[in-house]
């Protein structure tokens, strides 16, 4: 028997131990997971396409790195993993939200997966992904979540089947203000820029005024980087502001503007616990800040390292396991991508707390 649920279908077999290949393709980070229904992750390789320093990456030639990537990645995760195409129960993808281009080659090349391998197909919700692997990885139950990358910021929390935004940015997202201010130092995206700002800041020791806008619960960082990059422009070159402080006060403006919205969201659930997910959430400083305001709330952080954090094929492919084992797959003519596809809009089917 079939049901048909938010654009998937229903089905009533599943197999005991399954394994789920998943690919991630949603920004300049392309990633093949593997992982099994006990949470193991077999293989999780991952390869990005950085551009020169003072550049960004741009739809079209992120699309192409995949296509001229994907191929070998799919080879290394099955080797890494020791299987074979046959010992695959499922194949999950990224649906959205990301760059549209990329996200459509990996539809293609997981279309064409699926018809080769006589695989089913399960669509992933990005952000979904982030979390599930985070919950998977740090083991913490029920956390406020900080999702902070350079395409999202959101405050969650899980209530009734939903993981409900909380706040969020009105504007440009947390990672995006840095990438964008690291274009102006000229910094090297490699291994990515928001790293390279972070190792700058703990060589600054000059608080620079920059502003703070929280709204509510929400943040806004657009003026902020109209107004650091002003004051790069005009004042590093006369030697009234140094690169490393700048950096440092970007950091601290941004963080605590995070840490607030993300106090009073656990202050209104009533949860203790909070878990950092998305590339942002590798910041060691970032992570320091909202551990020192748990320990005044008696709470505890969960976090992962660049492994988990930064975009990869396990959390697509243990995002899709969930909804696999939860019975759900996604019919072939139904295997679109969609460049907006927000976080509550997923029924959390495999939670049922």
């Amino acid at each position: 028997s079939t049901q048909s649920t938010w654009g998937h279908t229903k089905v009533s077999n599943w197999f005991a131990e399954m394994i789920v290949l998943g690919i991630e393709g949603s920004a300049n980070k392309l990633g093949v997971g593997i992982v099994t229904e006990k949470g193991d992750i077999l293989a999780n390789p991952r390869d990005t396409f950085i551009t020169p320093p003072g550049t960004g990456f741009l739809p079209r030639e992120t699309a192409q790195h995949h296509a001229a990537w994907i191929h070998r990645l799919i080879h290394q995760a099955l080797e890494e993993a020791k299987l074979t195409p046959k010992d695959i129960d499922a194949l999950a993808y990224t649906k959205g939200p990301g760059m549209g281009a990329p996200l459509q080659t990996v539809a293609v090349v997981i279309r064409t997966l699926s018809q080769l391998w006589n695989k089913p197909i399960i669509g992933v919700n990005h952000c979904i992904g982030h979390i599930e692997m985070g919950r998977c990885v740090t083991g913490v139950e029920d956390p406020i979540v900080l999702y902070v990358s350079g395409g999202n910021t959101q405050v969650i929390a899980y209530s009734l089947q939903r993981y409900r935004i909380f706040g969020e940015t009105i504007d440009i997202a947390v990672g995006n203000c840095l990438d964008r201010f690291a274009r102006i130092l000229n910094l090297s995206n490699d291994p990515s820029p928001g790293y390279n700002i972070e190792q700058l800041a703990k060589k600054g020791t000059k608080l620079i005024d920059l502003p703070y806008v929280v709204k509510g619960m929400d943040v806004s960082f657009s003026g902020l980087l109209t107004s650091i990059q002003k004051i790069a422009r005009e004042q590093i070159p006369t030697g009234e502001v140094t690169p490393e402080d700048l950096c440092f006060s970007l950091q601290e403006t941004i963080f605590s503007a995070l840490v607030e919205t993300t106090e009073r969201a656990m202050a209104h659930c009533g949860k203790k616990d909070v878990l950092i997910v998305g590339g942002v959430g590798c910041n060691l400083r970032l992570q320091e800040m909202v551990r020192l305001m748990l320990q005044d709330r008696g709470g505890n952080l969960a976090c992962m390292d660049d492994r988990y954090c930064i975009d990869n094929g396990a959390m697509i492919a243990w995002a899709g396991l969930l909804l696999f084992k939860s019975g759900f797959t996604t019919p072939l003519e139904e295997t679109t991508v969609t460049q907006r596809f927000r976080t509550d809009e997923v029924e959390c089917i495999w939670r049922d707390d």
